[in-house]
């Protein structure tokens, strides 16, 4: 009986603390980084802008989850990371101010200004 308590109570402090580190999203750090970093190279590119409310909360979370860019040539991962940011930042100041944000937090604020701004969102948004 001691035992099993000890077990729960060591359960329900990991529990807490790992509720305690999760990182909490910036959908507003996503939406400069989107607007500043991935509209401006799509821009320039054939593609053009894409803006948020082009698709549902659903296929931004399958197009994060699938990981491909460029017809599947590179990954959404490469171009947040900070290896990117850095061969950037001199040309663009959101790169360079978010220089040293890891690159999974930044991952989860640009998903979260995505599914935020989704056509089927809290607040569909264009990039303009």
């Amino acid at each position: 009986m001691k035992t099993t308590k000890t077990l729960m109570a060591g359960a329900a402090l990991c529990l807490l603390a790992s509720s305690a580190f999760a990182y909490d999203a910036d959908w507003k750090r996503g939406r400069v980084y989107y607007r500043s970093v991935c509209t401006s190279c799509h821009v320039a590119s054939p593609i053009g802008s894409i803006n948020p409310s082009t698709k549902t909360k659903a296929e931004w979370a399958n197009y994060l989850k699938a990981d491909k860019q460029a017809k599947g040539k590179d990954t959404v991962k490469q171009y947040v990371s900070k290896a990117y940011r850095a061969s950037i930042k001199s040309g663009n100041k959101a790169a360079e101010k978010f220089a040293t944000v890891p690159d999974q937090e930044l991952l989860d604020d640009i998903a979260a200004f995505l599914t935020k701004g989704a056509k089927d969102g809290d607040a569909p948004a264009t990039c303009s």
